[in-house]
């Protein structure tokens, strides 16, 4: 009887232990050849060689994940009313302009610190009344609100300001039906809005509890039409000067009859901290900050009764067209000049002696707008020593 050959074997194991040990002997690798010298070869080639126990295996480079994009800068621009750089949409954000009440029951008011710019001047009988100009900021609480009168409109218009008020005198409200539609200003009367846009507040009594917020004044904005856009800012900005180049010390007095109004110039700070009647820190209700703005500026205007068929509530009126002495102060430096207006919605423009524009430092402005021969002090800071 013959020798049984390898792959006999083979065929014999399988039909001894059935598929599986078929499988077994089929696929597993060998290393060498069979013990009678005839190879059997796995399926799809010869499988490569299998490392040692603890042997490292051949190093792959991880694959680098892609870098983040980072975020894109936005790109500043300066605010039109007050310079300060802020992103290019809230530098394009509506103008909205509050009348704010000035008697002993409404201080103290609330929004002061988040306006761009403040103008003051007297309302009726000596009593002087605020217009807070909003532009790159939304302020929080805002108020009290209070009634309109001309010639803050006229100053509201020189950028068609959204004009926030509660009522106002005959000569006013008639401008506004008139020319309240954005001709001069957008038109927002409490008379109209409030219970959605402003409201009561029960701490105070009237008329000196109307109040607002940044988040309604928007919204009351799109409602009448003041939608965001490109603004053209009429004055002109530097950054603040140096620490060595600023005086200490100074101080400025301005006096309506039922307001006196102080400045006190900080060096550190290069701003002109509020005082009012008493000398009191002016402090703003909302933020619980002093007043302090970077540049005040006091125009002289001739004021004179209004005939408005109520000599009995003493309103005035005022010469705004044209121009007037000014004072400036900015950097704890202050400078005679002069303001000119060309007409109701042109800006006012403040000019050195020479007649040359006037720098501001970026950042809030005051405006202290005072009757022609009104008595003021002024007292210069200590120039900084030589170094």
């Amino acid at each position: 009887m013959k020798r049984a050959t390898p792959i006999l074997l083979v065929l014999i194991a399988v039909l001894a232990g059935g598929a599986v040990g078929l499988a077994a002997a089929t696929l597993a690798p060998r290393s060498g050849p069979s013990p009678t010298g005839t190879g059997i070869a796995v399926a799809g080639g010869t499988p490569p060689p299998t490392a040692a126990p603890g042997t490292p295996g051949p190093s792959v480079e991880p694959t680098p994940s892609p870098s983040p994009t980072p975020a894109p800068t936005p790109t500043l621009v300066p605010a039109p009313l007050d310079g300060v750089l802020v992103p290019a949409e809230v530098a394009a954000r509506h103008p909205i302009a509050v009348m704010i009440d000035d008697l002993n029951a409404a201080r103290p008011q609330s929004g002061l610190n988040a306006a761009s710019v403040v103008w003051q001047a007297p309302a009726e009988g000596g009593i002087p009344r605020y217009m807070l100009l909003f532009q790159e900021n939304i302020p929080g609480l805002v108020g009290p609100v209070r009634s309109s009168r001309y010639y803050f409109i006229a100053w509201a218009s020189e950028v068609r300001a959204m004009y926030v008020h509660a009522g106002g005198s005959p000569q006013a409200l008639s401008t506004l039906r008139a020319k309240g539609s954005g001709q001069y200003v957008y038109n927002a009367d409490d008379f109209r809005y409030e219970g959605r846009y402003l409201w009561r507040i029960k701490t105070r009594f009237a008329p000196h509890n109307l109040y607002t917020d940044g988040a309604h004044l928007r919204k009351l904005a799109t409602v009448v039409h003041a939608t965001d856009g490109p603004i053209t800012g009429a004055w002109t900005f530097a950054p603040d000067a140096a620490l060595a180049d600023r005086p200490t010390g100074g101080r400025i007095d301005v006096s309506y009859p039922y307001n006196k109004i102080r400045y006190d110039y900080d060096r550190n700070t290069n701003t002109y901290l509020r005082r009012v009647t008493g000398f009191l820190r002016q402090i703003d209700a909302a933020d619980k900050k002093q007043v302090a703005p970077k540049n005040v500026v006091i125009m002289f205007v001739s004021f004179g009764p209004l005939n408005d068929g109520h000599p009995n509530k003493k309103r005035l009126e005022a010469n705004l067209i044209g121009k007037g002495a000014a004072w400036i102060a900015t950097n704890g430096k202050t400078i005679k000049g002069t303001w000119r207006k060309q007409s109701v919605t042109a800006p006012t423009l403040f000019f050195d002696s020479l007649g040359h524009p006037v720098t501001l430092t970026v950042g809030q402005t005051f405006v202290q707008v005072l009757q022609t021969g009104s008595k003021i002090l002024i007292k210069d800071g200590v120039a900084p020593a030589a170094q």
